[in-house]
């Protein structure tokens, strides 16, 4: 069985609007609550007020839910049944509920409000608004003009009225009520901008252009030169030149313009970083349109991207260090002689000195990563490793003592060392190191600081000057072991050291991000014999954390902006906006790739 609500409308004119819909059920609810399944907004009618339930064939039972009872035939009661044959009138309020049957159709709820009579009607009219306002079509009219002059034309007429000055954002805008014309709050960036859209959006109606970002932005560098990218990018299919073409009717530039990929009114924050699809529609197929490049196809880090290339110098007396792939497994000529594993394990002579030397000189315990390695301020790199403030504690220089003065040899100045022992007294004096025995004073040292080992000196006796220096050059000498011995016009000398502070010239890397992980996690350096190891992790390595911009399965879903600059500014080394570095700023544009490319 079912129900057949059945609404009756009365319009102004009196004319009767009919509205019907079924209820698949056998019981529906009374009241005023919007639930219900006949809802009656009426405050004499309560939230759930009474229930009528099919009791079979045509016989219908209606009870209150409530306190409050509701007419049967103009009887008030709380509990009536009757025959839907014979139809009833129910009264809830204002509403009238005539509830009726014919033969065997459906059971008929037809709900009409009763109206009041003229003379309440007059009586009322005049404490309603209606009496003291115009129509409403008048109403509408007046909300028009309003929104119409305090929205357009007092912005349109602020602007075309104002002083033209350069944007700036120390400035307040001069446009009136312009704010209500905002998409959307502005980026962390430029924040200061909320209130001067002018500074922007120079011509009314007309897209922000590149010339009004330069204006600020001055000294961005561009991806490469315009025709090369222009080709780089390839023809448009027939859809985007549609769309292009609908963007340029309005003002908008084309392709490879600021605002193609830097987005604004997003919310507040950082500007929301490029998507990878950006970058992929050019360097995806780039060599097939480029084929001059140096550069490989790249469109998602997971999946399609080259090993990483490291700026390394791999010969002797290379001038700049060239991008080699990591892939190939390069060696490394830095002119020094490193064994990372002999520094780094737990036991064994540098163990042991470390732990000798104490807390009190900032060991205590073998060696790891950061006794040598300092982060800087911000954490994102880390500072040049020092002789003096790094590695003298264990490797003394120390080669005299005046009184209680001890004299040390100048690090990386060989002429200047080759002078200091050229020149050291010869008359005798008490060893300024405690590596001899007996009456020579001083506790026994073992190993290289004993009598004849590497480190020995013996201030108490003359020194054979010319043979010091020879030694000290040689490669079992005290230089020697860290150095690469060499010649220099004829003379001893050690090879330069040359030390990259960035290896990945187009790319930047956090290690703040990436402090909970351990050093030997990316850099196998405790099982690293030689310093012409490579000690960068390959692509595979990053890959398992970091896949692409949409790849679920990731730790770390990455795009291209995660690691690439769009923008170079000269030079070489790591982009500028990477944490803590302030020098060398990015170069990962196509020209700048090509030039440096081997």
């Amino acid at each position: 069985m079912a129900f057949l609500i059945r609404t009756i409308d009365t319009t102004a004119d009196g004319r009767e609007i009919v509205r019907d819909r079924k209820v698949p059920t056998r019981t529906v609810t009374i009241g005023r609550g919007a639930d219900n399944d006949i809802h009656l907004p009426d405050l004499a009618v309560e939230n759930y007020h009474a229930r009528l339930d099919q009791l079979g064939d045509s016989k219908m039972r209606v009870e209150a839910a409530g306190t409050l009872g509701f007419h049967v035939d103009g009887r008030v009661t709380k509990l009536a049944k009757f025959d839907a044959h014979e139809g009833v009138e129910l009264g809830f309020g204002s509403f009238r509920l005539l509830v009726s049957q014919e033969s065997d159709g459906p059971i008929t709820v037809t709900i009409s409000q009763a109206l009041p009579d003229a003379a309440s009607a007059d009586a009322l009219a005049g404490f309603s608004l209606a009496s003291a306002l115009p129509g409403k079509r008048v109403m509408a009219w007046l909300a028009l003009g309003i929104i119409l002059f305090a929205f357009l034309a007092v912005p349109i007429y602020s602007n075309l009225t104002r002083t033209k000055v350069e944007p700036s954002i120390a400035e307040a805008g001069q446009v009136a009520m312009d704010a209500s014309w905002s998409t959307g709050a502005l980026s962390q960036a430029h924040h200061g901008l909320e209130d001067n859209c002018e500074a922007c959006h120079a011509e009314p109606f007309v897209a922000v252009r590149d010339e009004t970002c330069l204006t600020c932005h001055k000294d961005i560098g561009d991806h490469a030169d315009k025709p090369r990218l222009a080709k780089g990018r390839g023809p448009m299919s027939k859809g985007d030149a549609l769309q292009w073409a609908v963007a340029e009717t309005f003002g908008k530039e084309g392709p490879g313009s600021c605002t193609t990929c830097h987005t604004e009114h997003e919310g507040a924050g950082a500007m929301e970083p490029t998507p990878q699809q950006f970058c992929s529609d050019c360097h995806g197929t780039l060599g097939a349109r480029l084929t001059d490049t140096e550069l490989a196809n790249a469109a998602d880090f997971g999946t399609a991207h080259p090993q990483f290339k490291a700026l390394l110098t791999t010969t002797p007396g290379q001038s700049d260090p060239t991008r080699v792939s990591l892939g190939d497994k390069p060696k490394e000529f830095n002119g020094l002689r490193f064994p990372h594993d002999m520094h780094l394990a737990g036991n064994g002579g540098v163990a042991r000195m470390a732990i000798n030397l104490g807390s009190a000189k900032g060991y205590g315990a073998p060696l790891v990563c950061s006794d040598c390695h300092t982060p800087t301020a911000d954490g994102a790199a880390f500072l040049p490793v020092s002789m003096e403030e790094d590695c003298e504690a264990c490797h003394s220089l120390v080669y005299d003592k005046v009184g209680p003065t001890f004299r040390t040899l100048r690090h990386g100045d060989v002429a200047q060392m080759q002078a200091d022992l050229a020149a050291m007294d010869r008359s005798p004096r008490r060893a300024a190191a405690s590596g001899l025995s007996g009456a020579e004073g001083g506790r026994r040292r073992p190993g290289a600081f004993a009598q004849g080992g590497l480190y020995y000196q013996n201030f108490g006796r003359p020194v054979q000057s010319l043979v010091a220096i020879n030694r000290a050059l040689s490669r079992d000498g005290v230089c020697g072991e860290c150095h690469i011995p060499t010649t220099t016009n004829g003379k001893p000398d050690v090879m330069p050291v040359k030390l990259q502070d960035h290896y990945l010239a187009h790319s930047w890397f956090d290690h703040a991000d990436h402090k909970q992980e351990q050093c030997t996690s990316c850099h196998k350096a405790d099982t690293s014999e030689t310093s012409a190891d490579v000690l960068l992790p390959g692509i595979s390595t990053c890959r398992t954390c970091h896949m692409g911009e949409k790849a679920q399965s990731a730790d770390v879903p990455s795009s291209c902006a995660m690691c690439h600059s769009y923008h170079p500014r000269g030079g070489s080394g790591a982009p500028a906006n990477m944490p803590g570095r302030k020098k060398n700023p990015p170069v990962d544009s196509i020209a700048f790739l090509e030039r440096r490319t081997p």
